[in-house]
C-alpha cells in the first residue's frame, strides 16, 4: 500500500517559552479502492500519518497531538495528552481515535484534517 494521505500545507511555530517548536499539518486521507478493508485502510493510512509526522522526532522529546476537522469545527477535537515520543504508542493513539469518532456521529474521514 502506498501512503495513504496527501499533504496540503505544512507549518511551524516556535514556542520560546517553553524551548520548542510546534508543527502543523493539513491532510487529506486519500479513499481507498473498492477492494479494500475500509477500517484497515483508514487505521493503516493514521499509523503512516503518524509516523510520517514524528519520524525527525527524538525518542526523549515530548509530543502532544491535536487532530480537528478543518470544515466543521463543531466536531470534537482528537487530543493527545503531552508524553514522551518513545511512550507514543499506536493502540494508544487508535483508542483516542475510535472514542472520538464514535462520538462525532457526522464526521468524515475523507474530509481535511488539521
Amino acid at each position: 500500500m502506498g501512503r495513504g494521505f496527501e499533504i496540503l500545507d505544512v507549518s511551524t511555530r516556535e514556542y520560546g517559552r517553553y524551548n520548542a517548536v510546534g508543527r502543523q499539518l493539513t491532510v487529506r486521507l486519500i479513499p481507498p479502492s473498492d477492494s479494500t478493508n475500509s477500517a484497515a485502510y483508514f487505521l493503516a493510512s493514521v499509523n503512516d500519518l503518524i509516523e510520517h509526522a514524528l519520524r525527525n522526532v527524538e525518542g526523549s522529546d515530548m509530543v502532544g497531538m491535536t487532530i480537528h476537522n478543518q470544515v466543521n469545527q463543531n466536531y470534537k477535537p482528537i487530543r493527545i495528552s503531552f508524553r514522551r515520543k518513545d511512550h507514543l504508542y499506536a493502540d494508544v493513539i487508535s483508542s483516542v481515535f475510535q472514542k472520538v469518532s464514535q462520538s462525532n456521529s457526522g464526521s468524515n474521514a475523507l474530509d481535511t484534517l488539521v
